[in-house]
């Protein structure tokens, strides 16, 4: 056990306890707490910067500096000290703060130039609020317990600007958390929704930072660990005796679980002045704060375990979330840090919105939300910060925003747009027995993608003609361990039987990159996008996908079957893929079994070396599937996970058209059936584009199905293909702009 000392980070928590028990409130508040602070290190100056804005930092409060300068002295991320202790969120401290990198002298604050400077950090779980600054004339540098008892410092300020005590009136929730708040993020999945904030892991709020008894913190401590460490325990014993993975992961976690530094180090954070959960929280930022950076993608991942660990702690100390599930509202909008494909499967289909402060476009998690037409907002900084259980949320899926607590003006102009929504859903349901047949008589079979059983009721409701892709891996990334081949025979089974006749085309197992299943060792590689992923998977485990193929034999039953192959590069991974197929065609005759009675056998274009295989290649595949997501990201080389490239890049770019038109051509020339299958096939305006090009099947989103049929029926695809070829020859580098201005006068 840590010994008991009268360390000066515990004698400062003692006075700072006694000056935030105070009546001061605001500005007088924060005001004392650095007089406090200067007068307990015996410094000169003692200064707190706040973030007024992502990248600007205020100084809100000094004791050293003029007083005139608090609220009008500001900086940039990352210039002068304070930034750069706000941008690498470590601690800077130094004997001689002039002769530091990025060193700036601020005549305004009429400092004189103090030689000593330790700037610490002020953050919470990853989020960065501030800096707290100590400085002095004296040229030394601040010993370690100094430095720990301003880290202790910064926690506790962390913690009281989160409760709103340096702002209004320092009740229990700040201002903000009653004011409007705008939240940009990104488009994940479009649409609109109105409803109630559900935290999918509600914020614990640490009502009492600092303790007044350490000895019975201690003790809630170690009776909160050790009802952690039971908990983990009966995890373990309920994990089947034969599923060695799952028992191995649970191993790792228990590991986290008993791990004698973590209980060491919050043991001397308690000891320090700091209450059992503020301990928990201040191990958990710094956790968090030194892992996010590990270059070692397996300590990364273990953030996760740590921050699962720290949250079920931090619940059994203060008793909040233990009944979270009891209250979810019918109107639910999830918000979270990020969510997993198989905790998203468990909410089902009655959420009405989704909000996530990361993710990706590429997630299973969004593939799920696309498939049940929920709209998705990801990389909304700062959600799980603002939102609260029970606010009211609004999420534009079109534009990428949320906006919470609206006032009336956001809140009749959103509900404007639901009803625009919903007067276009009733015409799309007008159509949705009709053929998407242009004003030229040509007709476009529209096709929906699924995933999941639940989707398939979406064939009939939507108006698609049949299901252009099925993806079967989501079936292996939400279970803990590989399933049977007699599970996924069932399983497509019903898919088929769903489908009432209709074609489905089943894509293997499409795994790597960014769908790692939890039962698979993990592949630490440098660009996993390019790396071991999907066909070539399949290929160097042959066991695995000809059980897949098998499975998918079965299913059809004597009945007609399409399989195609993801991530094809080059004709040689398709023969080979084939071969698999006719190894598990002949095993199937041998037992006996009922085969197809047509068998389809094609290809996902995915890279761009596909599109220039040699014609053999266009005559032995029976289809082709353009995959419009990883074509793109790949003709491009920007990855469509990066929100910094993604965006710069359009699908109706005059050479990226240009490589779809000869893949139309050879696909025409050799008879080889051909869709385009992704979010762009799903985008009125790319789906016209791709229409007039020669394109007679797309494959989209249940949700598309009616938008782009509305659209295709009252247009002339020779007019169209007039407009873009016209754009062409002026050297547009888009034909977007043309045809949209064009649609203006036509539809």
């Amino acid at each position: 056990m840590p010994e008991r000392i009268e360390t000066e980070s515990r004698k400062l928590l003692g006075r700072l306890r006694e000056a935030l028990a105070a009546d001061n409130e605001g500005q007088a508040r924060l005001d004392e707490v650095v007089e406090l602070i200067a007068t307990s290190m015996m410094t000169e100056v003692c200064s707190i910067y706040l973030f007024r804005d992502p990248e600007t930092l205020e100084l809100c409060a000094t004791k050293g500096l003029q007083a005139e300068a608090v609220h009008q002295t500001r900086m940039r991320l990352g210039e002068g000290l304070v930034g750069r202790t706000a941008k690498s969120r470590t601690v800077i401290n130094t004997a001689d703060a002039p002769a530091e990198k990025g060193f700036r002298y601020m005549p305004e604050t009429g400092e004189e130039r103090y030689s000593s400077f330790c700037g610490v950090p002020i953050q919470r779980l990853g989020d960065s609020l501030g800096v707290l600054v100590v400085q002095s004339k004296a040229a030394r540098e601040f010993t370690a317990d100094e430095v720990y008892a301003l880290e202790i410092v910064a926690m506790v300020l962390a913690e009281m600007t989160e409760l709103g005590a340096f702002v209004g009136e320092g009740a229990a929730l700040s201002a903000r958390h009653q004011q409007h708040v705008l939240l940009r993020g990104s488009v994940a999945q479009e649409g609109t929704s109105e409803g109630k904030v559900y935290l999918h892991e509600p914020r614990v709020v640490v009502t009492n930072p600092i303790s007044d008894d350490p000895d019975i913190e201690l003790a809630r401590l170690r009776d909160g660990v050790n009802e952690l460490r039971s908990t983990v325990d009966s995890m373990l014993l309920g994990a089947h005796s034969t599923d060695s993975d799952q028992t191995e992961i649970l191993e790792a976690y228990r590991m986290f679980a008993n791990s004698g530094s973590w209980m060491r180090r919050m043991e001397a954070d308690v000891i320090s002045g700091l209450s059992a959960e503020a301990a928990v929280e201040k191990e958990q930022s710094l956790a968090r704060s030194r892992l996010s950076k590990a270059g070692d993608s397996y300590m990364r991942e273990r953030l996760h375990d740590l921050d699962d660990l720290s949250n079920r702690l931090l619940r059994i100390l203060t008793g909040q979330g233990a009944d979270a599930r009891n209250d979810m509202p019918e109107n639910a909008i999830l918000v979270a840090r990020n969510i997993g494909p198989g905790e998203l499967l468990e909410y089902g289909k009655t959420l009405k919105g989704i909000v996530l402060e990361e993710g990706s476009v590429g997630s299973h998690a969004t593939v799920i939300a696309r498939a049940w037409a929920i709209p998705l907002v990801i990389n909304a900084k700062g959600v799980t910060r603002e939102a609260l259980n029970g606010d009211t949320i609004l999420v534009d899926g079109d534009q990428g925003i949320a906006h919470l607590r609206p006032d009336e003006t956001v809140h009749t102009a959103f509900r404007d747009k639901l009803a625009m929504q919903t007067r276009a859903q009733e015409r799309y349901a007008s159509i949705r027995d009709l053929p998407a047949t242009t004003k030229c008589g040509t007709t476009i079979s529209l096709q929906m993608n699924a995933g999941l059983i639940a989707d398939l009721p979406s064939l009939e409701g939507s108006g698609a003609e049949g299901v252009g892709l099925f993806r079967t891996e989501l079936q292996f990334l939400v279970r803990n361990k590989m399933p049977r081949r007699a599970e996924l025979s069932a399983l497509y089974s019903r898919v088929v039987s769903s489908a009432k006749g209709k074609r489905v085309a089943f894509r293997t197992l499409d795994i790597g990159s960014d769908k790692v299943l939890p039962y698979m060792k993990p592949n630490d590689e440098p660009n996993p996008a390019m790396g071991w992923r999907a066909i070539r998977v399949g290929l160097d485990k042959p066991g695995v996908l000809r059980m897949q193929l098998q499975a998918l034999l079965r299913a059809a039953d004597g009945g007609p079957l399409a399989v195609m192959f993801p991530f094809i590069t080059q004709l040689e991974e398709f023969r080979a893929a084939k071969a698999e197929m006719d190894k598990a065609i002949e095993r199937e005759k041998i037992l006996g079994h009922n085969l197809p009675s047509t068998l389809e056998v094609g290809a996902m274009l995915e890279t761009p070396s596909l599109g220039f295989a040699p014609d053999v290649f266009f005559d032995e595949v029976d289809f082709i599937s353009i995959g419009g997501n990883d074509l793109k990201q790949f003709f491009f080389a920007a990855d469509r996970e990066n929100e910094r490239v993604r965006k710069r890049y359009d699908t109706l770019n005059v050479s990226f058209l240009s490589f779809i038109s000869q893949v139309i051509e050879r696909c025409n020339k050799s008879n080889t059936a051909l869709s385009f299958c992704g979010e762009d096939a799903g985008r009125p305006v790319e789906a016209l584009c791709l229409a007039a090009l020669g394109m007679r099947t797309l494959s989209m989103r249940p949700a598309s199905v009616g938008p782009v049929k509305h659209l295709l029926r009252r247009v002339d695809l020779n007019e169209v293909k007039q407009v873009m070829d016209d754009a062409i020859a002026r050297g547009d580098q888009s034909v977007r702009r043309a045809v949209a201005d064009w649609l203006v006068y036509q539809v």
